[in-house]
């Protein structure tokens, strides 16, 4: 094979920045990433109050879970734990798109009806424990 048979090699100089154009901004990803650190710090101690509240509920028929959530601070508590959980849930499952779907169109409509789906599950959850508490 001689060298005019070789593709011939192309050599761009193009600059970091022109390269990085339309990939989105650096500093965007940071405040995702710092919002999904601090829901998964507020979820450690949420997530141990739900486990100690199911273990002191054991056996307890309708009328004592009912009395126990109808305790401002135990509903309350509840319903902070499912607003963190479903908000880690919608920023974890963005990433997840983010990364796989690699269509622009099909990656935000995934996103809007994911999104739709989890804020439907957390209003649903939120009403179970709002009707829980005052039954």
């Amino acid at each position: 094979m001689s060298t005019s048979d070789k593709p011939a090699r192309v050599t761009t100089r193009r600059s970091g920045l022109s390269r990085a154009r339309g990939l989105g901004s650096a500093k965007a990803g940071s405040a995702h990433w710092w919002a999904q650190r601090a829901s998964s710090i507020a979820l450690l101690p949420l997530s141990l109050y739900f486990v100690a509240s199911v273990i002191l509920l054991l056996g307890a028929d309708h009328a004592r879970v009912a009395a126990y959530m109808a305790m401002p601070w135990n509903s309350a508590l509840f319903l902070a734990l499912i607003a963190a959980m479903f908000y880690h849930l919608a920023l974890g499952v963005q990433v997840i798109v983010e990364d796989y779907v690699p269509n622009e169109t099909k990656r935000l409509a995934t996103i809007l009806v994911l999104k739709g789906v989890i804020l439907f599950l957390a209003l649903a959850s939120a009403i179970a424990v709002l009707k829980l508490a005052f039954s």
